[in-house]
């Protein structure tokens, strides 16, 4: 029997959660306000009813039109349908919503919602609304960090307000840095989160590995490899959204998250991977160890830049620290220990030696030979095996893949 059955993938199952869920969803006057678009069609794909309200301001960014479309509802701005005396009541809005949701969040809205003022639908149906309010800000990274907008904003989280946080990159005035609204499928997702019930992992610890060692040569150079973090911290995130509380370990990487229960702890060499691994892993009910950890460094780390000299350079290298053994050796019963394999030949017989000598439960084999699958790439394709049997998957993105080794960890806790 296989380790993985088929079936819906992780984005249909969580998407089924917002399955009737009636959801608010407030524009703002931002640039940004393009994304709401993509955000109404994904909440309405995964089955939710969705009302939109838009501040004035917004209309000179998205049209009303775009977003009754999408939303397959009217879309609200003033308190009065017509002229004949008609009112959208933001009482019954108030009291209608699962959740409401302001995205783009601009200053201007998120210091009214701060202080109570209520100038506009939007905002009465805020002062109204009895259900969870998520707001995720959209605005340049000087705005964002004045400190009136981070007041109004801890203001708003003590309210019990949900902040979902902006991100990092290119920015509307041409500067980089944090405040770009968060995707649309990271916002879906937290609510998907939200409303999710049956968490299979909820109130369980993990620890999840990731991404590269770099190992010192000199103050300049180090040893490593081309590891990218990706499939760690897919890991991370799936399991964060089975309800576990996760310590990510990551070595260095440009990849990031920001699930509410994810922690992160950045190292660089192998050793201080191993120490965090250590700190972590006793109170860990599953632990994975899907980082590319060096198996070598140098023997001695030169304290100034080597300089280019005539002739050849001979360095001479030391095993690094082997967390995978270290943990497996430590190892109580009732803890799950996942490795990784990335191999180039004799696959499975090497996979299947490494899963006995680390005394792991479950090893998840890469094969370079297999195209699109190993470091940098945003698709994987797997082998999961137990020592008795194997599910060998086709080739899908990380996070599908990640969604797999969640559900062949679950069956092989429950088996």
């Amino acid at each position: 029997m296989d380790l993985i059955k088929n079936g819906d993938l992780l984005w249909e199952i969580q998407g089924s959660m917002l399955r009737d869920k009636k959801i608010i969803l407030g524009v703002c006057g931002s640039i940004a306000a393009y994304k709401s678009a993509l955000l109404v069609r994904q909440l309405v794909k995964s089955g939710a009813q969705v009302k939109v309200i838009m501040t004035p301001a917004a209309h000179a960014f998205i049209t009303p039109l775009t977003l009754a479309t999408l939303s397959k509802n009217p879309v609200l701005t003033d308190f009065t349908k017509d002229k004949a005396g008609q009112w959208n009541n933001h009482v019954e809005l108030g009291l209608w919503a699962d959740a409401f949701v302001l995205a783009p969040a601009t200053a201007n809205t998120l210091a009214k919602m701060a202080y109570g003022l209520c100038d506009g639908l939007l905002l009465a149906v805020y002062l109204s609304a009895r259900c969870p309010v998520f707001f995720a800000p959209a605005m340049d990274l000087d705005m964002l960090q004045h400190p009136s907008t981070k007041k109004n904003i801890e203001i708003l989280t003590s309210y019990g307000n949900v902040l979902i946080q902006p991100g990092f990159g290119e920015l509307a005035s041409g500067l980089t840095g944090v405040g770009r609204m968060a995707e649309p499928e990271e916002i879906a997702g937290q609510l998907m989160e939200f409303f999710s019930t049956g968490k299979k992992l909820k109130g369980k610890k993990v620890l999840v590995t990731s991404g590269p060692t770099h190992e010192a040569i000199d103050p300049v150079r180090f040893i490593g490899n081309h590891s990218s973090g990706k499939m760690g911290f897919a890991l991370a995130e799936a399991f964060a959204g089975q309800g576990a509380e996760v310590e990510l370990v990551s070595g260095p990487t440009h990849q990031h998250t920001r699930h509410p229960h994810i922690r992160v702890t950045h190292v660089t060499s192998a050793k201080e991977m191993l120490e965090a691994c250590s700190a972590y892993f006793d109170r860990s009910d599953i632990t994975v160890l899907s980082a590319a950890v060096a198996d070598y460094k140098p023997a001695e780390e030169a304290p100034q830049k080597i300089k280019k000299q005539a002739g050849n350079l001979t360095l001479a290298l030391t095993k690094t620290d082997d967390i995978a053994a270290t943990l497996g050796r430590r190892k109580n019963n009732g803890q799950i220990l996942v490795g990784f394999a990335l191999e180039t030949e004799n696959e499975e017989a090497n996979a299947l030696k490494k899963l006995e000598s680390k005394n792991f439960d479950l090893i998840v084999l890469n094969s370079l030979n297999d195209r699109g699958a190993g470091f940098g790439h945003d698709t994987n394709k797997v082998t999961i095996m137990d020592g008795k049997k194997k599910a060998t998957l086709e080739l899908k993105s990380k996070k599908e893949v990640a969604g797999d080794i969640v559900r062949a960890i679950l069956e092989k806790i429950h088996a």
